[in-house]
């Protein structure tokens, strides 16, 4: 099925408010409980970890219960996660004047409402465009059009707090929400209808098939190692770099990067395959990721050269392993049948990654004496160290399982 340009849109225009939402809360949150409201970074680090865990480990049973709706299919709970969604998003950005307990107990439970939703609607979405298309070319279309609108949305989120503050960050996701949540489910392509299954399905049935379980290997690997350094971006750039003022231009750089290198890696998996063209983006993040740990005071140039460099880097890691999932998925004989419950494990990982990015990376460094704002010169190269060599290490085991992994022909 060759797809319009209008039916892409249509289907992965969604993607725009999932990261619109998805940049606060992974980047921005830490340090506005942190070092706006005085939050301890071992009660926030302990907080996100605990939050994400809960909320990852609910994620194959959404995706087995998604296989299983035999009504309503998708669209019924993309709606189910509008209200979750727009409430849980307001109630964490904008928080109410509280005594310290209190503050606790509000971003543990704005953090669990917020995720829950984000669940339902990545899980619903990505299943949803995994089962429209099993052709090489289409899917990687698909997804990188998605992933595409998706960059926008973390454009938008980096360049809107400043501009119009969290209160108008919070009423301009929730107009994106209803919006593109209009023209996915009256516009797009419908998924093919859900036959009833050939087989009753556990949720672990993804990891009975050995090329699900090498991608989601490389996967984990892969997500610790971009979510330290989100996790940590806004520290690192305040204390290694000196240069806090200049954090949004970074972070523009960095996702407008990821954006304008969509169509090469689409054109380069074409010819090569997917799987060879994310082991070509692993490489270039990894050179950059050296290059950043040898950064002091006020590089502002070679940061940005890096965050243009690891934007593009960004860019694989996001088109290209949904497309694998699809291909794997099709190969393994559970294509129209079981992509929730394949995607409900993708999403997992994916939130276990930032979990152990955030519950890890945090009160170790806290451990270690870095507090935001420090000029301690220990406690800045531990930082460093977080920021820009442990992503290495991951990267290259990441490299070298997918340059093994069985995924060049799905």
């Amino acid at each position: 099925m060759q797809f319009t340009r209008a039916q892409l849109l249509a289907y992965g225009a969604f993607g725009f408010p999932l990261a619109l939402v998805a940049l606060p809360v992974y980047v921005m949150v830490p340090q506005l409980y942190a070092a706006q409201l005085g939050m301890s970074l071992a009660t926030v680090g302990t907080l996100l970890l605990a939050a994400r865990t809960m909320d990852a480990f609910i994620d194959p049973p959404l995706g087995r219960w998604m296989d299983g709706a035999r009504s309503g299919g998708y669209p019924k709970f993309v709606l189910l996660s509008l209200p979750l969604l727009a409430i849980g998003f307001a109630a964490l950005m904008l928080p109410p004047a509280l005594s310290p307990d209190w503050l606790v107990v509000w971003f543990g439970a704005s953090l669990v409402l917020v995720y829950l939703g984000y669940s339902i609607a990545t899980i619903a979405h990505n299943s949803w465009g995994a089962r429209l298309t099993q052709q090489r070319g289409e899917r990687t279309r698909l997804t990188a059009l998605r992933e595409g609108c998706a960059l926008a949305g973390v454009v938008l989120a980096a360049i809107l707090p400043p501009l119009v503050g969290r209160t108008g960050l919070c009423i301009s996701f929730v107009l994106a929400l209803l919006l593109t949540a209009f023209l996915l489910l009256r516009q797009a392509p419908r998924a093919v209808a859900l036959p009833e299954p050939k087989q009753a399905a556990h949720w672990l049935l993804p990891l009975t098939q050995s090329r699900f379980r090498w991608l989601f290997a490389v996967y984990a690997l892969n997500g610790i190692a971009a979510a330290v350094p989100a996790t940590l971006f806004l520290f690192f750039v305040s204390d290694r770099l000196l240069l806090p003022d200049q954090a949004p231009l970074f972070l523009l750089l960095y996702f407008l990067s990821a954006a304008l290198a969509l169509p090469l890696w689409t054109r380069l998996a074409a010819r090569v395959g997917e799987s060879r063209a994310w082991l070509v983006s692993m490489l270039l993040a990894i050179l950059a990721f050296l290059w950043t740990s040898q950064l002091g005071a006020g590089a502002m140039l070679p940061f940005g050269v890096i965050c243009v460099l690891t934007g593009a880097a960004l860019g694989a890691d996001l088109a290209l392993p949904p497309a694998l999932l699809a291909g794997v998925i099709g190969s393994a004989g559970h294509g129209g049948e079981h992509e929730g419950s394949y995607f409900g494990l993708w999403s997992w990982i994916t939130k276990m990654n930032l979990a152990l990015a955030a519950g890890i990376s945090l009160p170790f460094l806290g451990w270690l004496g870095y507090t935001p704002g420090t000029t301690e010169a220990s406690a800045v190269s531990a930082l460093t160290l977080a920021y820009a060599v442990l992503p290495c290490i991951l990267k290259t085991g990441a490299a070298l399982a997918l340059w093994r992994a069985p995924l060049a022909d799905v």
